[in-house]
């Protein structure tokens, strides 16, 4: 009975959240063959790196104000019109593609628009889940977002595969757009409550609006910390195995691919593992103190994977590792449902979005620089620091990135840690009415 009333209260986002995953798994499917079609037109790893690039920088550059303008209009027609630009982006690979004449430069200009609605998409989507979802229930939404993102990322690999080997790159692009069909009638049938900034007739000035979100986080000093401490994050992960798993473990493994599905299967299964169990499990009270011991040991993976070359330990290392990450945003996403002002979360979101991540560039750029140019060389020439270095990390392939692992994931552990004795974090795990003892 109680199970009942739980899926009446999230009908609407159910069904909601069932369409957008039928798109995202057609987008992944594409995106995934469009990276093995570059990969095949071009031959070198920089073209699918700057197609990546492409799909990633205006998202960050642009959600700033995206969410002031998220804030201001209609959610369900700011979703509508991006998911149709989307499609339209598809349909132009297949037209492309079709007549025999698409170009990598084609997908890296198609990516930088789809990534800049992306942008408005994303902030838009967040602000809708609010509205439509209660909030005893924020928990338990952020757990089936874990849950389809894993999902998709076991999945779209698997199934695009299959898709390319029987009807091609066609095929694939035609499967993602009957599931954007299904996305956006699905949207048309939902009704999404407005909020009461979108009914002013008046408003402040967009501009002004836009600031609104980093003031937000200005005055809620905890907040800002908190977020300024994911960036942090954030770096390292690119730093260690976010960032760098695939060449660590092909360098390791004397380029066995086989190996890294294997291990980057395990991370995706770690990830809806975590996921599944927050869908059983009220989140913890003390959710800023959580956050801060998984991140110790989501970090502590780094090490781990570091000092062994065995398969097997890898496998279970990234399961537990994506597992607590999972456990971890979805603490994250839900402390700021539950902070921010319903009014403001677009921009809010949107301005701590883009802090968190604007590190995100800056380890991926450092981590291929540091492996390249200092671990990696550093660990095959013979000193006197190397050699007792060498008997934990080997002097082989990879061994050099194994050290820059375990120097991230020790360093991230440490401030993690120390983040657990910082009082200002602690207003944040109060409850409202202690809370406005200590602020009276």
């Amino acid at each position: 009975m109680r199970k009942l009333s739980i899926i009446k209260e999230l009908r609407s986002f159910l069904l909601l959240w069932s369409s957008q995953t039928v798109s995202e798994l057609g987008t992944a499917m594409t995106d995934y063959a469009l990276i093995i079609w570059v990969y095949e037109r071009s031959g070198t790893a920089s073209s699918v790196t700057m197609l990546t690039m492409c799909a990633f920088l205006p998202t960050i550059l642009f959600r700033f104000l995206a969410g002031t303008f998220v804030d201001r209009k209609d959610k369900k027609r700011i979703m509508l019109i991006t998911d149709l630009i989307a499609a339209c982006g598809s349909l132009s690979i297949l037209l492309l593609y079709s007549g025999a004449v698409l170009e990598v430069w084609h997908l890296y200009v198609i990516n930088i628009i789809l990534s800049f609605m992306n942008s408005f998409q994303v902030s838009a989507s967040y602000v809708a889940t609010s509205l439509l979802v209660p909030k005893k229930h924020y928990a338990r939404v952020g757990a089936l977002s874990g849950i389809s993102g894993s999902v998709i990322a076991i999945l779209a690999p698997a199934l695009g595969s299959i898709l390319l080997v029987f009807g091609g790159l066609r095929m694939v692009l035609i499967v993602d757009l009957t599931s954007f069909a299904v996305a956006f009638l699905t949207l048309l049938l939902i009704r999404i409550p407005k909020t009461p900034l979108e009914e002013k007739k008046e408003q402040e000035s967009f501009w002004k609006s836009s600031q609104d979100g980093i003031r937000f986080l200005k005055d809620s000093k905890a907040l800002l910390h908190l977020t300024l401490f994911i960036a942090v994050v954030n770096l390292f992960a690119k730093l260690g195995n976010d960032g760098m798993l695939a060449p660590y473990i092909l360098g390791r493994t004397g380029n066995d691919q086989k190996i890294l599905g294997l291990v980057q299967a395990f991370t995706s299964a770690g990830i809806l593992m975590g996921s599944m169990l927050m869908m059983f499990r009220k989140p913890a009270k003390r959710k800023t103190r959580l956050i801060f011991i998984t991140c110790a040991i989501i970090l502590s993976g780094d090490l781990f994977l570091s000092v062994t070359e065995i398969p097997a330990i890898w496998c279970i290392a990234q399961f537990g590792t994506y597992a607590v990450a999972a456990i971890m945003n979805i603490h994250l996403n839900t402390l700021m449902r539950e902070k921010v002002p319903i009014t403001m979360q677009g921009r809010v979101f949107a301005a701590q979005d883009t802090l968190k991540n604007c590190t995100n560039p800056l380890g991926l750029f450092l981590g291929g620089i540091l492996a390249d140019y200092v671990f990696e060389p550093f660990m095959k020439t013979e000193s006197t620091l190397q050699k007792p270095l060498s008997v934990l990390f080997g002097s082989e392939s990879g061994s050099g990135i194994g050290l820059l692992f375990f120097i991230v994931g020790t360093l991230g552990m440490l401030i993690s840690i120390t983040r657990l004795r910082k009082k200002v974090y602690r207003v944040m795990d109060l409850p409202a009415e202690e809370k406005a003892l200590e602020n009276p």
